[in-house]
């Protein structure tokens, strides 16, 4: 079973307000420039929260000698970038960004995996932010020093294609995809010619734009009526898969929002290996 650790993984934007000044706080700004799956919001400017170092998910946190698009990053890589970052093993590490909740729950899984457990998502990232009037920068903040922050992976957090085709075989274990409903029953092309339209035999469809109240999760108990829609329940073992691993990242962070299953796994591969015409 993962252990995905009892450490909250959302906090609010007055949470963070308040806890700006703590030593110990490492803010994250995620933010991503390819945006799929909704209307991205755009800025004229750089925008973001006071004291914010900038995390670069599409770049330094995946894995660039693999042949699919994001690919989760190795330990020794997330090692170098969170140690130029300045962030210790006793970091509390804040993660957000500026569509709301999209790409910063990437950045929770993955930092989960590794091993660092006081890790949390701004719930509304950015834009929560800016609709309270909070004070902004126009610049990312640099690091005081080299951190020692050292991960180290923890590999029941991912499933591989092997893996999932071994769990359509299992009733126990649910997979959910995150893609919009319009791809997962191939009514739209998907936006990489090199992948067929479909979904993953059994899988069911829960769109990550469903989850979202406005720019922040939905409560709980939305989550768990959500979820249990497509017919799973609190026990059951998870595996999300989206596009390419991003959005899929969403729901496993709902789904430990609604206190589903203690095993929630992310197909990294995703639609982007299950889908690819050979």
């Amino acid at each position: 079973m993962t252990n995905q650790g009892a450490y909250p993984a959302l906090v609010s934007t007055t949470w963070l307000a308040d806890s700006l000044s703590r030593p110990e706080l490492v803010l994250l700004d995620c933010s991503m420039a390819k945006v799929v799956g909704k209307e991205p919001l755009l800025y004229q400017q750089l925008v973001t929260i006071p004291g914010a170092h900038k995390l670069d998910l599409e770049q330094q946190l995946l894995d660039s000698s693999a042949a699919l698009p994001n690919t989760f990053p190795t330990a020794e890589q997330v090692t170098v970038v969170m140690q130029q970052l300045g962030v210790d093993s006793t970091s509390l590490i804040v993660l957000f960004d500026n569509q709301g909740i999209y790409s910063a729950p990437r950045a929770w899984v993955i930092l989960k995996a590794m091993g660092h457990q006081q890790v949390v998502v701004l719930d509304g990232g950015l834009p929560q932010w800016l609709a309270e009037q909070r004070t902004t920068a126009n610049s990312y903040a640099q690091p005081c020093g080299k951190g020692n922050f050292v991960g180290q992976l923890e590999a029941s957090w991912l499933v591989n294609k092997q893996q999932v085709e071994a769990a359509l075989q299992q009733p126990q274990v649910g997979i959910v995809d995150a893609r919009s409903a319009e791809r997962f029953y191939a009514q739209k092309p998907e936006p990489r010619a090199d992948m067929r339209s479909g979904h993953i035999p059994g899988s069911g469809n829960l769109p990550f734009g469903e989850l979202l109240l406005g720019y922040r999760l939905a409560p709980p108990e939305r989550l768990v009526e959500a979820f249990s829609q497509l017919g799973f329940d609190h026990k059951q073992q998870l595996m999300f898969t989206c596009g390419s691993g991003i959005t899929a990242c969403i729901l496993l962070l709902a789904a430990h929002q609604a206190g589903l299953s203690a095993s929630k796994q992310l197909y990294d591969g995703s639609w982007a290996e299950w889908g690819l015409i050979r």
